[in-house]
């Protein structure tokens, strides 16, 4: 049965997929290839021709030098031995996203081993190909579109987001010391997310994506605008496509005016289309874009190669055949600004975030403070490390002074709870609709405050504060207007200066305040998952504060 989606032209001319522009494709050395961070740093002023600073095309392609002596299946079947996977079922069609037509996933509900996908996976290659040998790539490619846009009820199985790793932990295997097997990425030196205290599948902890002809990953951009770095273990080719990131804005307002049809925004609403394109079952071509002035870069990635994706670059691709990839996320300094806007966007969609932001932020400055007090100069750090030290400064000072300013603000509107809980969260329980406001003090927050005065001295910091307040050009904070000299969070006790466990509830009527006495529950559990619901249901001129 065949199913036509007017938007999408089935007979639309293909020629378009041999006209998108490659990303760029680096060939390190062994020697260059030793510390990733380090390589990355030091191509991105090549990479910068291609728009913004290394992600202007929003992926690249790094071919290893060194090659895993442990094939992945071998370590997957024998290495472990238990290993069964689930996968998702995919439709193999173009949605009309209307609310009658909204595509899903879902989960078929069998476990495989191994080999049993790859025999399941290979049958479904020869039925389509009559053949079990490779295809040029491009006719491939071609013919995924082909079958996505005439539709004919086809499915496809894949395995996505299964915990665990195909590197090998045979000593002999080069890649099980390199700093680029994905179970080590996370903890190097210069990843950010060293400090998280708990791990993370997918985001601290690679994750494995095992795919058959035609598995898709959707249009998505990364949790939190990070960063993320896929590793081609066995099996065919994979076909990515990227958008800079540069363009996120200009990709979400294509898709909602060009891919998902108005019932469904009236239905939903803009919020509601955001969440979906989230869930990352969107998929559509990209001739779309480009016919939108939005540039889009693809490329072929092979067994051995790494692709990369940047801060809030929006991709996505499909398998050519059996195969085996290892994805994890990371970030450096220069991410912090990308943090600041998903910690945004998290908030008004209402999403539960998945790190905490604001926990990285303040680990990551002190630890710079300190290192920098001690520091008897700047002749051993890099180009890259003093951006990577100007967006960590950047962010916290911003952190810093939204948190007085909107202390103070509480303060002198009276309707302000104050709780010494620096590892726990309050919940009110005489709050109508759980409203009250609460501030997370820490004991040592004056240190934490002269960190940032420090960092607030320096001409650079303060000029781009200055430069940013006044456009309101910093999303995360554009509501909110600041004195150029902060004012200070106190070590108050609740009941220091006549300030007493107090929940305001702001009438619809008036200006009139009703105060009153609340019991206090505290729980140590979930901490910085409880503290964001807190703040979602208070919105951004509320503070909150996680434990650090």
């Amino acid at each position: 049965m065949s199913r036509k989606v007017n938007k999408f032209d089935p007979n639309m001319d293909l020629q378009w997929t041999d006209e998108i522009s490659e990303c760029p494709v680096y060939r390190p050395s062994k020697e260059e290839f030793d510390d990733p961070f380090l390589y990355l740093q030091n191509i991105a002023p090549q990479a910068s021709k291609y728009g913004t600073l290394f992600g202007g095309s929003g992926i690249c392609k790094i071919v290893s030098p060194i090659n895993a002596r442990v094939p992945a299946g071998f370590v997957l079947s024998k290495e472990m031995k238990d290993f069964k996977f689930e996968t998702i079922v995919q439709p193999l069609w173009l949605s009309a996203w209307d609310v009658n037509d909204k595509l899903t996933f879902f989960r078929r509900g069998r476990k495989y081993t191994y080999r049993e996908f790859e025999s399941m996976a290979n049958k479904a290659f020869i039925r389509r190909f009559r053949c079990s040998g490779c295809l040029p790539c491009a006719a491939i490619e071609k013919e995924f579109w082909r079958e996505m846009v005439c539709g004919r009820k086809g499915t496809v199985e894949y395995g996505l987001n299964v915990e665990g790793s195909a590197f090998s932990s045979d000593p002999n295997d080069p890649f099980e010391n390199s700093k680029w097997n994905l179970k080590n990425l996370s903890r190097l030196p210069k990843s950010t997310l060293r400090v998280l205290e708990r791990a993370i599948p997918g985001i601290t902890d690679p994750m494995l994506y095992i795919g058959m002809l035609f598995s898709i990953f959707a249009w998505h951009v990364e949790d939190h605008f990070l960063y993320s770095i896929n590793y081609h273990h066995s099996g065919a080719p994979k076909t990515w496509y990227g958008v800079p990131g540069d363009f996120a804005l200009e990709f979400e307002k294509i898709v909602l005016d060009h891919v998902y049809s108005r019932d469904i925004l009236q239905h939903e609403g803009v919020d509601g289309a955001s969440k979906r394109l989230a869930e990352k079952t969107t998929m559509f071509p990209p001739n779309i874009l480009l016919k939108n002035d939005v540039p889009v870069y693809k490329v072929l990635q092979m067994p051995g190669e790494f692709v990369v994706t940047f801060p809030r670059a929006y991709h996505s691709g499909f398998s050519h055949g059996f195969n085996c990839g290892e994805a994890v996320n990371f970030a450096a300094g220069d991410w912090f600004h990308f943090g600041a806007q998903a910690s945004q966007r998290y908030a008004l969609l209402r999403v539960t975030p998945t790190i905490p932001y604001e926990e990285l932020v303040c680990k990551e400055a002190m630890l710079l403070y300190e290192s920098l007090k001690h520091d008897e100069g700047l002749d051993h750090y890099s180009a890259a490390d003093f951006t990577s030290h100007f967006s960590i400064k950047l962010s916290f000072v911003r952190l810093v002074r939204f948190y007085e300013r909107v202390f103070w603000r509480l303060i002198s509107h009276d309707t302000l709870t104050i709780w010494d809980a620096e590892t726990h969260w309050v919940d009110c329980s005489s709050c109508i609709g759980s409203k009250c406001t609460v501030v997370f003090m820490r004991e040592d927050i004056s240190a934490y405050e002269e960190a940032a005065k420090r960092f607030e001295q320096e001409e650079q910091i303060l000029r781009e504060l200055v430069q940013q307040e006044t456009k309101g050009s910093y999303s995360l904070y554009a509501k909110h207007k600041y004195c150029l000299k902060s004012t200070h969070i106190t070590n108050n006790n609740p009941t220091d200066n006549e300030y007493d466990a107090l929940c305001g509830e702001h009438l619809a009527k008036g200006r009139k305040t009703l105060k009153g006495k609340f019991d206090m529950k505290v729980n140590a559990e979930n901490n910085s998952e409880i503290v964001t619901k807190i703040r979602r249901m208070r919105g951004l001129s509320k503070l909150t504060h996680s434990k650090l």
